[in-house]
Formats: C-alpha cells, structure tokens, sequence
C-alpha cells in the first residue's frame, strides 16, 4: 500500500493507533534519517497492524473510526506519523509528543540532504526547499519549483538533476509499504499486546507496569487520559510522579498486591474505584506529609515508594484516620521507612511484606514498626548520619523537614520559613553556612565543604545579602537583629566554632544539635511510646586545633544548585529527544543489604531505551571512588554534558533508527509461528 494511501485511511479512521502505545518519541535525526532513506530508494520496513472490529476498538485520540474493520498500528508508528506530518504539514488526530520534531524540514537540491530549518544557514540559499510546503502543494508545487529553477543563472544541465530529485521527493509520497496484519478471534488484547512488545522496532520496549496499563486501556480506552490528568493535578501542585507509580498505588488498593500481572484479571469497575480510591488516599497522604512533617514538594519527598503502603492503609480506615495519634504514628513509619531507604532494594518484596502487615488493620501500624526494626535494627539518628553530603543525601529532606516543623527563621528578616512565601525573593533556598569558596581556600575538600550540616534554609533575598561572608562576621549582626534566629536553624552558640578554622568541630556540634532535633520529632510523633532508644547526653565539643575529618560515607551527589541546574536542562534536552527523563540523584543501594552506597547525579537505571541500552549515569565533578561504584554496578558513565550528548546521538538514537530497518524480518518472522 503506498504511503498516500495509508495517510488518507489514517484520515478517515481506517487506521489508527492503539490506546497501549506510547506517544511519539522520534527526534529530529531519526526524521532526517528516514526521509534520506525514502529518498535514495532504500528500504524502511514494512508495518504491522493489528485488524480488529472497530466497534470498542482502543484507539487514540478523538477521531471517529470507520465502520467495520480497523487497523491499529502495532510497529511503525513512529515511521508512519513522521511522514504524516511532513506530508500533510501537521500531526495526526492520534498524535501524542513534540511536532518540532518533524516540523520545518527542508532539502538542499545540490547537496542532496535533508536538514530542518536554520535561518542563518538558509536564507541566502535559494536551493533549500521546504519539504513539506512541496508534498502539500504536489504537481502544481512542482511546477512552481521548476518555473523557479528555470530564473536562476548558472544552472546549466544541474537544472535537470534538480528536477529529478524535486521528482524524487514528491515521489516519496508513492512509495508502497508492504503491510502485514495480526487478524483472527483469538487475537485478544493480550495477545496483541504481547505481539507488539516482541516486534516494536523504537526500543520503547512495555515495562510490566505499561503492561498492566495496556490491559487497563483495552476495556478502559479513556483510562490513560484519566490517570495523566490526575498526574497533572499533582504537578501542577509540585509533585512530580509517573504512570507506573500511579498505578502502583492502585494495584496496592485493588488487589493488596505489589507485582503488576496482579492487575491483569481486575475488572474494568474495579480498577476504575480503586484509581479514584488511590486518588483520595494520596491526596490525603500528602497532605498529612507537607502538612505534619513540611515536606510539601518534590524536591523533598522521599521514599515515595512508601506511598503505596500509606495508600492502602487509608483506603482500608475508609480514606481517613481516627486521630491525631494514628495519624502520627503512621507518620512515623513513612519517616524512618524514607531516611533508612527501606525501598531501595527488592521494592516488590519489600511492598508485598508491609502490605501483608497491614492486612488486619488491628495491630497493623505495631506490626509495621516491628518490621521496620527488625529490618533495620536500631532507628534512632545519630550524628553521624548527618555527616552526609550533597543536596542528594538522604537527610537533606530530613533537614527541610526540621526546619520546617521546628518553625525555623529566615536570618534576613526574622519570619518563619514556608516553602511559599510571597514575593519572588523569598522563595527558599539552600545557604551554605560557610560559604563554598571559604572553605575551598582554607583546605577543605568538596564532601566537607557540603556537608548537610553545613545547610540551612533561607529566603532568596537573605541568601544574597550573605553572600560569601564568613560565619564569624554575619552571625554576629544576625543574633543582635533577630535573637533565637541562629538557635532556630541549630547553630551552636559558642563563637569559636564560628571560626574557619574550627570548621570541623562546628560540624559535629551541628550534627549534634540536628541528630537531637530529629529524635525529639520521631519521639514526639509516637505519642510517648517508647520506639526511639532515650538519648545518650553527647559530651561537650572542644575547641582545639582542627584536623580535617575523613570523607562522606555516600560518595557522589549534587554539588550546589547551580550543578542541580545544568542536570535538569540536561534532562530537559534529553525529553526533546524523545527519551524517558532520567533520574536526579539516583541512590544506587547494595543488592541483599538496600544500605546506600552512592549517589549518581543523573541517572538511567534501565538504559535511555529500557530493554535494549545499558544503565547509563553523567557524573559532574564526581571523584574516581564514585566512578569506579558505578561502573561496578554496570553503569556506563559520562564526566560532561557534551560527551553524553554524543552518546546519545551517536549510539542510541542510532541504535533506534538501525532497529526500524530491521522490522520487516521480525515481523515476518513472529507472524510464520
């Protein structure tokens, strides 16, 4: 079947794409590579569809489908709504990503390539042609680009080899795509769900989550959208979390099971209570979260696989709890569950385990403790665990979280902090204590220098008037302005520490105050019960001559904001590209121990294309120790932006772009079973 004729059955609903596929995903490259590939003539693989009554068919977007039989498109979606775009100069009705990424494409008639428009490059070139003005206008666009040739100088015989390649362009559109049909009674969403993850030719390859979501959509076509909309509502509220999260937590109150196949047999009524039940009981869990412990955004939110247990526990008390007090202890769990990283190991398990203790809601909460204690032993803080570094340790959230259940002190104007202060300069922000290019200057390494006891919040506005001066000259006018404003934000009080010098010691003496303060929440969220062990009175520091304490135990981790910056527009690009966002700081844990043992700035665990790439991380600045703990845990790693760009390009988009030459034969192959 020709390409035309394929895009004038997309527009009439003949085919269309399946509710389970993924959005488009293409860049500008893989664009660029298949129209090269049109017009030389060389083969681009043939597309397989799925032939089903169109009656409930679960299809994308809001375009009616044709009466009768539908083709929904299996492999080749990519291919097809690029050349859709290109051809007809806009997306399809079932489109779903970035149209920039076949927009503006053009054609230079000498040189014979494909480049999409770039003002400085094109405007004084007359043989760059805008390709998809030239498919939509066809013949009589054709014979415009002739008329024009023919009022250039110089030309000679070229002008005839131009003709030729505009004929070879418009040409495209008659090319014939061979197409080849999943039909038959038998071929249940199932089937065809499993179908299209052996043969997908883009390396978009169904996680068991997308799995459960495609079934979902099977007899919930408008499921997705649903669930997406939900997810909006979160974000637009400073929450960022994603399908296979959502879906987790209603996995946990439908079924009370962690693995996703668990969903699979669940009604299409049962699934739709439990996403409107999970949506409740996470509205309410994050509200008692930012409301109770202050950890009110994503930046803070940890253990968000905590989540799903918290989830099922409400759902099961109705959507609400009793009182204070459970709510409390409740609080209780989710806190220590996030700082000791109960997650981070075998989640499933770890899930099926706490979802188990709470089956009986008698006595669950006491069950869920016990179990946190038995797995982790003691869960008292001590100070060195503030001995921590990077915006990416575990107790940078439980910092925020003090500082805000504490009601700590803005030092510039002597407020109490909130996350949402009004005014763009009072946004909240980290302040190192001692400022960074200080302590560089006398000596101090890059974990010492940020150390999470060496971070305090402030508003922006303060942050500036500090600057980059010494503790030992602000902390003074600080305490005349604003008495109890340094006590708030557990600064030790006797002024020697407040000497570079004494850096080491004032780290401890923090770590002390903090560790405390942190004991003193959990203690207080118990309600008397005895959890915590009682405190050990610490001895007074003292001040002598200070040696350089040894390095954080976590190596790895985000420097300062600024480093934080570079990776989100990193992130950001790599979105542009149509690969799946990385992780910012990403905790790689022991496997049989779940014990931290780095921090990656930016991270891939499943590869930029999960199935088919390698775990991939970019490590600024990082030291060898942190480098090596990636690699031993087989993550190929990049030290810059621009050589992790070139991976990408170079390798995995590449890699996707080979992958679609390569489609005919294994669907063919699939097919002949």
């Amino acid at each position: 079947m020709n390409i035309s004729t394929i895009l004038d059955l997309i527009d009439s609903g003949d085919i269309a794409l399946p509710k389970f596929q993924r959005g488009y995903v293409w860049n500008r490259d893989q664009v660029r590579g298949l129209m090269d590939s049109l017009y030389r003539r060389h083969p681009v693989g043939s597309l397989l569809v799925w032939a089903t009554a169109a009656e409930g068919a679960p299809h994308r977007g809001e375009q009616d489908l044709s009466p009768g039989v539908v083709r929904l498109l299996l492999d080749g979606q990519q291919r097809v709504t690029s050349l859709y775009g290109i051809i007809r100069g806009t997306p399809p009705a079932f489109f779903d990503g970035h149209a920039s990424a076949f927009a503006d494409l053009y054609f230079h008639l000498e040189r014979e390539e494909f480049r999409f428009y770039q003002r400085l490059r094109m405007k004084d070139d007359p043989l760059w042609i805008d390709v998809s003005a030239l498919m939509k206008e066809g013949n009589a666009g054709l014979g415009q680009h002739i008329t024009r040739l023919g009022q250039l100088p110089d030309l000679g015989a070229m002008q005839g080899e131009f003709i030729g390649r505009l004929n070879l362009i418009v040409g495209i559109r008659d090319i014939s795509l061979h197409i080849e049909e999943v039909t038959g009674t038998d071929k249940t969403i199932d089937v065809v769900v499993d179908i299209f993850n052996r043969v997908n030719s883009g390396g978009t390859k169904l996680s068991q989550g997308d799995l459960a979501l495609a079934k979902i959509c099977g007899s919930w076509p408008e499921g997705r959208e649903r669930m997406q909309s939900i997810l909006g509502r979160w974000r637009g509220n400073g929450y960022d979390f994603n399908l296979d999260w959502l879906l987790r937590n209603v996995n946990a109150i439908v079924t009370g099971e962690a693995r996703f196949l668990h969903l699979h047999d669940v009604s299409t009524a049962d699934v739709k209570d439990g996403l409107a039940r999970a949506e409740r009981s996470i509205d309410y869990a994050l509200n008692l979260i930012a409301g109770r412990l202050g950890l009110d955004h994503d930046r803070v939110l940890f253990g968000r696989y905590a989540l799903p247990v918290l989830s099922r526990y409400i759902d099961k008390r109705g959507g609400h709890l009793a009182d204070t007090a459970e709510q409390d202890r409740l609080l209780h769990w989710y806190f220590q569950s996030a700082m000791w990283g109960r997650f981070s190991g075998s989640t499933e398990t770890t899930l099926d385990r706490d979802y188990e203790a709470i089956e009986d809601l008698d006595g669950g909460l006491d069950r869920l403790l016990a179990q946190l204690r038995l797995w982790h032993g003691s869960l008292r803080i001590e100070p060195e665990h503030f001995r921590g570094w990077s915006l990416g340790a575990r107790f940078y959230p439980v910092l925020y979280a003090l500082t805000r259940v504490g009601e700590s002190k803005d030092w510039g104007t002597g407020l109490v902090l909130k996350n949402a202060l009004l005014g763009r300069m009072n946004a909240l922000e980290v302040h190192h204590i001692f400022p960074k290019a200080l302590l560089y200057r006398h000596g101090y390494h890059r974990s010492q220098v940020n150390a999470v006891a060496n971070f305090c919040f402030l508003t922006k506005n303060t942050n500036l008037k500090i600057s980059d001066r010494a503790p030992a000259e602000y902390f003074v006018e600080i305490e005349k302005r604003h008495p109890g404003a340094l006590g708030s934000q557990w600064i030790p009080m006797g002024e020697a520490l407040w000497e570079t010098r004494n850096y080491p010691h004032f780290l401890e003496e923090r770590q002390r105050l903090l560790a405390a303060a942190a004991n003193a929440l959990l203690g207080e969220l118990l309600h008397g019960e005895t959890q915590v062990e009682p405190e050990v009175e610490a001895p007074p520091v003292r001040v002598v001559a200070a040696r350089l304490p040894t390095s954080a135990s976590i190596p790895g981790g985000i420097e300062d904001e600024e480093e934080e910056a570079v990776l989100r527009a990193l992130n950001e690009w790599v979105r542009k590209q149509g690969l799946p966002d990385g992780q910012i700081e990403h905790e790689l844990s022991h496997p049989s121990t779940g014990d931290p043992v780095a921090i990656l700035d930016l991270a891939w665990p499943n590869g930029l294309q999960a199935g088919y790439s390698e775990p991939v991380a970019l490590l600024l600045g990082e030291e060898q120790e942190t480098l090596q703990i990636a690699n031993d845990h087989g993550f190929r790693h990049f030290t810059t932006a621009e050589a992790f760009k070139r991976y990408v390009e170079t390798d995995v988009l590449a890699l996707a772009r080979d992958g679609a030459e390569v489609t005919s034969s294994k669907s063919a192959a699939l097919l002949s079973r």
